[in-house]
């Protein structure tokens, strides 16, 4: 059995699709941890997050192997799209504004999606679907949905940075001043960081 790859075992604490899509790399400015290295981890990452069926990502794994220069040419598209959607919502959750290329760049992608859509019937009506098919860059379309339907949308204002990394998540908690990702992880770390400086002032001796 082949050893699981990283973007499998991702840990999503986004809250929202396309936060955790901004999270697969560890370090945006100073990279420390990439999850998706080749395009089969964008395939295992979108099965890992339901956005892709088993029978899809399979058949996207064999179009892979029988296509690698296209299979390519879509992971430097959804780096590039996640590196866009990253630096948007880093911004918002530090008041500030995205540039208007960031904007516009994921406008365009919005558009692109459009002419994938469907109108699909469901229990109770009907919903915007996904056309049917094994096209290479499909994962990236719900993606981009979500960016989209996130920027307008009134939780927009929850919109967090994790104060110990750069990891994105969306605020859900009553008075809305979670500062971490998780607690285990960069909380914690933060709390023992703090610990030890308070013992190293008070390991000093006083004159």
């Amino acid at each position: 059995m082949s050893k699981p790859r990283d973007a499998e075992g991702h840990h999503l604490i986004g809250g929202v699709l396309c936060l955790d899509f901004a999270n697969t790399l560890y370090g945006h400015d100073a990279p420390i941890h990439e999850y998706l290295l080749e395009y089969r981890d964008l395939v295992l990452w979108s099965r890992h997050v339901d956005v892709l069926s088993k029978s899809e990502a399979g058949h996207l794994l064999q179009k892979w192997e029988q296509e690698p220069a296209e299979s390519e040419s879509v992971l430097t598209s959804a780096i590039q799209r996640r590196e866009t959607i990253y630096r948007i919502f880093s911004s918002l959750a530090h008041g500030r504004s995205p540039t208007e290329n960031d904007i516009g760049q994921l406008h365009q992608a919005w558009l692109n999606n459009l002419q994938h859509t469907q109108l699909v019937r469901d229990e109770s009506g009907f919903i915007l679907g996904w056309e049917e098919g094994h096209s290479l860059d499909q994962m990236l379309w719900p993606i981009t949905r979500s960016a989209v339907d996130l920027l307008t949308s009134a939780d927009l204002k929850r919109v967090k940075q994790c104060g110990g990394c750069d990891w994105l998540f969306m605020d859900r908690s009553r008075n809305q001043k979670r500062r971490w990702c998780s607690m285990n992880a960069c909380g914690n770390r933060a709390k023992m960081a703090r610990r030890y400086r308070r013992m190293k002032r008070q390991a000093v001796p006083h004159s």
